[in-house]
């Protein structure tokens, strides 16, 4: 995987269910479609947008043919492979048929709240273990662990496939001092939306998104302009989204993106628990924004 076939904007595709719970490969389909219609610079299948922690394997590997079915190759796909143990990753990395795949995204531990030498031996293990790049997804609000700047950079360094981070702490300084020191062809992206715009101005080289399911064009054109520098464009187009990627946040993800993407006709709104849909002010307030952004 080089580094430039990943930059841009990536997109961490929801899985749609039937109202009675199966997964509804048809929207699937459509969906995977609308956003490399949309302009899209590579797909991530399988993280946590997909509700992966709910599918079974079977239905993870059916859900990961299908998208590389309709992708067909056109952009890159990363999968997400993470977790809290150890060897249980390592041990799924030997079964996992890697064709068409172009690298994983694996999330720090949670629950067990490793310190740094033990996030740091965890993602040794992993990088030993993939047959392609890595890259690191930090997102402490979830997994209650924070992936420090001074471990990225040590991973970064000592390993050659530890490829990049998607970087969800919320803590620019800490995104800063990654940027500044990373070794050369180490990427930044963004795991938070509403952050992307100012990590872009501070030199992050893409994003991978929640908002980009219902509109990857506009949120591509914002990241490609600010990529190139043209921030004054890029900011315009990243005001006019930020309402309603606040507002997908509001019941959590992706119950938000989920409502969205059924007021736009493309999935129903549908999920596994433990998780809900949003409540019915918030699917509201989505559809509105919705229909203003389209509009």
């Amino acid at each position: 995987m080089k580094a430039e076939t990943i930059k841009g904007t990536g997109v961490a595709l929801i899985t749609p269910f039937h109202n009675y719970g199966t997964i509804d490969f048809t929207s699937l389909g459509k969906l995977t479609k609308h956003v490399l219609n949309g302009g899209v610079d590579f797909l991530v299948a399988l993280g946590t947008t997909s509700e992966a922690p709910v599918l079974s394997a079977d239905e993870k590997n059916a859900v990961l043919n299908h998208i590389l079915e309709v992708n067909d190759g056109k952009v890159p796909v990363i999968i997400g492979v993470g977790g809290n143990n150890t060897q249980g990753i390592v041990d799924s990395l030997k079964s996992i048929d890697f064709e068409g795949i172009s690298g994983i995204l694996s999330v720090a531990p949670y629950y067990n709240k490793p310190n740094q030498k033990g996030l740091y031996f965890h993602f040794k293990s992993i990088s030993a273990a993939s047959p392609v790049p890595v890259i690191l997804y930090n997102v402490p609000g979830r997994t209650s662990s924070n992936i420090s700047a001074e471990t990225t950079l040590r991973l970064a360094n000592e390993f050659g496939n530890i490829a990049g981070i998607k970087e969800a702490s919320g803590d620019l300084g800490q995104v800063m001092q990654i940027i500044k020191n990373r070794p050369k062809g180490f990427l930044v992206l963004s795991g938070d939306d509403a952050l992307t715009y100012p990590m872009l101005t501070l030199g992050a080289d893409g994003v991978i998104s929640v908002v980009a399911n219902a509109f990857p064009r506009q949120f591509s054109q914002m990241v490609n302009l600010a990529l190139k520098g043209n921030y004054e464009e890029a900011r315009s187009l990243h005001y006019e989204l930020l309402e309603l990627i606040e507002a997908l946040f509001e019941d959590g993800n992706p119950a938000g993106i989920k409502a969205a993407l059924d007021a736009m006709g493309i999935a129903g709104n549908n999920l596994r628990l433990p998780l809900v849909k949003a409540n019915k002010a918030t699917y509201n307030k989505i559809a509105t924004l919705v229909n203003k952004i389209k509009l």
